[in-house]
């Protein structure tokens, strides 16, 4: 069985824009490649007359189907599988992918899942702390001067997924798991680790982020993040039995 990417199930995330004529002209890039959702997150200038005035015909329809949410962790949450933009590398953000391989490999999870690419503000980008909501990163290649307009990366981003929507696949990618769930998978670990004294209490995001990059290498589905934090749990369950026993108590039995 081959696959097909599925545009439907793809949404353009913008991080915290701040000029109306980029959401206007990023609507209409979109409209051009064939993408229809597009949501705002936490924009600076909501003003709709400016972006309307960029998004001029059919790209009207993604003005007037965008959402607009407060937080980020609220936006990507729905979503199976999220990529961050960024020009700027590091080892805080490896560069993992270009647009024509991000746009390859979103063809057989498209088919089965809810894919987010978001992008940050046009003034400095996606900090790390934003990136750790993503499970790849991808980063356009320039000559020289790296910085993008948001509308222009917007539209090379979608030029690639609209190629690639011409081609198939290998079988689709089975439902991963969504934001939702990974973060507090991920909040689960971070608590038993800190009990555990696997990592430092003082800075346990530092630290989190080794672990976020372990577990995203291959995207997690939502049965294998119910063993994960059953395992949590498990561990969780034995550091109370261990502190019981210190105290000169009696531990709980085993739970079946």
């Amino acid at each position: 069985m081959t696959a097909r990417i599925n545009p439907d199930h793809i949404a353009i995330l913008l991080a915290e824009p701040q000029i109306p004529e980029n959401i206007g002209a990023t609507a209409r890039a979109m409209s051009n490649m064939g993408l229809k959702h597009l949501i705002l997150i936490r924009p600076g200038n909501l003003d709709l007359p400016r972006i309307r005035k960029m998004a001029t015909g059919n790209s009207m329809a993604v003005v007037d189907r965008m959402t607009v949410v407060g937080d980020l962790k609220e936006a990507t949450g729905p979503f199976n599988y999220v990529a961050g933009t960024t020009a700027r590398i590091g080892s805080n953000r490896p560069a993992l992918n270009r647009p024509r391989d991000l746009a390859q490999q979103l063809i057989p999870l498209s088919v089965e899942n809810r894919i987010a690419i978001l992008f940050g503000p046009e003034d400095r980008g996606l900090s790390n702390a934003q990136l750790r909501y993503c499970h790849t990163i991808v980063t356009i290649p320039t000559a020289g001067f790296s910085s993008l307009n948001l509308a222009q990366a917007v539209l090379i981003i979608c030029y690639e997924i609209a190629m690639a929507a011409r081609k198939r696949a290998p079988a689709p990618v089975p439902r991963l798991a969504n934001r939702f769930e990974l973060e507090g998978m991920y909040d689960h670990i971070r608590d038993v680790c800190m009990k555990i004294g696997f990592i430092d209490p003082q800075n346990p995001e530092h630290w989190m982020l080794n672990i976020r990059r372990f577990l995203s290498r291959m995207p997690l589905r939502a049965r294998e993040v119910r063993i994960i934090r059953g395992l949590c749990r498990q561990v969780d369950w034995y550091t109370r039995q261990l502190d019981k026993l210190k105290k000169g108590g009696k531990g709980d039995k085993i739970p079946g």
